[in-house]
């Protein structure tokens, strides 16, 4: 039955598809499950800039809050009139795979922003495949009739590029301009009143330093009937004690084990959760400190210049469990790896004293060397110059 229903489907699209809205553009952020990076970045700057599209995006039933507070488009996904906007729209923007059955008509510009550098192996790299349902020649096979479909990729670097050629089999045309969503980080200093509008959002001090802890998520992690239950103990009682007075702490956990984070002994001025309903780039943009251990925002929060931390108490697991690298992450790392919880506390005391300049340079020029602030830019030019020349 499951796949009478996709074939019925894809017939659908393909037929709607023959009767394209020039002016309409379909944003989606994690499978319609945020309104969020690179898609959000895009959607912001045509918003700003061209009052002549249609901009609307898809959202999974039970994420629509956020669309609903902010006044933004939606439609909810698989409800019937997605099916008759998706379809016609002239262009998708969107961040992660969509299943294959979702067919996309010639007259559809597919941008493929993807949502980060690779740090862990991705598509056909990854050596070894542990998804039900899946071999590892069925899930290469998936991956590489997906990209076929992409009309363009955007990249943050000659190093992204290279692994999302091969790890995609990705044959299409690449926007080496950076990632969207970067540009307010690459321009952080045009931006002082949304961080100043951010921070008031939040009930933060002018005078409170903004520590972002953001650590991944561990597929070794234990599941739980919440999520998965996050294995990490940060030492959130000793920085309460020892920083509370001058920082305040971020806490940016990975969606998978955000359910599982207790915060109801949290005093609500020094821990803030922002697990959920923030876009990460603007808790990057308002932060002074990073710590992190394996996630892909540390690329982007290196065009900030500001000091990163990096918490890896369990770095020999994780990297011989984990999927594996594309490098020898620490050796490159522009920032102390710390695996004890004390020595947190004392380099965030100490933070004047680092010393990662020549680290950071390289950090930066080997993953954001094609970042330049006007991504967002460029993609609404190619949009609008496609339009152009339908006209």
């Amino acid at each position: 039955m499951k796949k009478i229903i996709e074939t019925v489907i894809s017939i659908w699209f393909k037929l709607l598809g023959q009767l394209p809205k020039k002016n309409l553009v379909y944003f989606e952020s994690f499978h319609g499950k945020q309104f969020s990076d690179n898609p959000k970045a895009i959607y912001d700057y045509l918003k700003k800039e061209d009052t002549t599209l249609e901009l609307v995006w898809g959202v999974t039933r039970g994420y629509e809050e956020t669309f609903i507070e902010k006044k933004v488009p939606y439609i909810s996904r698989f409800s019937l009139r997605w099916f008759f906007v998706m379809p016609r729209a002239k262009y998708w923007v969107i961040n992660t795979r969509t299943p294959l059955w979702l067919s996309k008509n010639k007259h559809t510009t597919y941008i493929q922003t993807w949502h980060g550098t690779p740090l862990k192996r991705i598509g056909v790299d990854i050596e070894e495949v542990n998804i039900p349902g899946y071999t590892k020649e069925s899930y290469d096979q998936e991956f590489l009739e997906e990209s076929k479909r992409w009309d363009y990729l955007t990249s943050s670097s000659d190093y992204t590029t290279q692994h999302f050629n091969q790890a995609f089999g990705y044959t299409g045309q690449m926007i080496s301009k950076g990632f969207p969503r970067n540009d307010q980080l690459v321009n952080r200093e045009q931006y002082k009143e949304k961080i100043g509008k951010l921070r008031a959002s939040l009930g933060i001090k002018t005078d409170k330093k903004i520590i972002l802890y953001a650590p991944t998520w561990r597929e070794t992690d234990h599941k739980t009937a919440d999520g998965y239950e996050f294995s990490i103990d940060f030492p959130y009682e000793e920085f309460l004690k020892t920083c509370g007075e001058e920082m305040v702490l971020l806490v940016r956990m990975h969606y998978l084990v955000a359910q599982t984070l207790d915060t109801s002994t949290w005093p609500k001025d020094k821990l803030i959760d922002v697990s959920l309903g923030y876009d990460m780039s603007d808790l990057l943009l308002m932060s002074d400190v990073l710590i992190t251990d394996y996630s892909s925002c540390m690329f982007d929060f290196s065009l900030t210049n500001r000091p990163m931390l990096f918490f890896m108490p369990d770095s020999t697991q994780y990297e011989e469990d984990i999927r594996g690298f594309y490098q020898p992450i620490q050796s490159l790392l522009p920032g102390p790896v710390i695996k004890e919880q004390h020595k947190v506390i004392e380099q965030l005391q100490n933070l004047d004293t680092l010393d990662y300049e020549k680290e950071y340079q390289q950090f930066k020029q080997t993953f954001c060397n094609n970042e330049t602030g006007t991504s967002a830019q460029v993609v609404a030019e190619i949009i609008k110059k496609e339009m152009s020349e339908q006209t």
